[in-house]
């Protein structure tokens, strides 16, 4: 079955860094889009970033949801089935739970995620 393991999380102050990593398992990791997710409490699920599959000249493509503002960096690890986001910047907004999944669509099954908090 998927599993997905978040970690990287934690408290930083406004204009800090962090570096999470998502292990996958249960899915073919080399041939699936990932992607970076967040949720604040009372708020939706929302996108923050998404890193393609490798294609055969060893390229691939990110993208990132406005509100990154070029603060962050997606990038993937074939032989290790894990996923980064390389955050630089952090603002007290961007406190949430980060999740990773498949991108564009997400898989029904989520892991636990990982906390950021950034204070102001």
């Amino acid at each position: 079955q998927v599993q997905l393991v978040e970690s990287g999380g934690g408290l930083v102050e406004t204009g800090g860094s962090l570096r999470l990593s998502c292990q996958a398992s249960g899915i073919n990791f080399s041939l699936c889009h990932m992607g970076w997710y967040r949720q604040v409490p009372g708020k939706s699920r929302e996108h923050v970033a998404s890193v393609t599959t490798r294609e055969a000249n060893g390229g691939i493509a990110r993208l990132y949801a406005d509100f990154v503002r070029g603060r962050f960096s997606i990038s993937r690890d074939d032989a290790q089935n894990t996923v980064y986001l390389q955050m630089n910047s952090l603002e007290p907004e961007d406190t949430a739970v980060y999740y990773c999944n498949t991108s564009p669509r997400p898989r029904d099954t989520w892991g636990q995620g990982t906390q950021v908090t950034v204070s102001s």
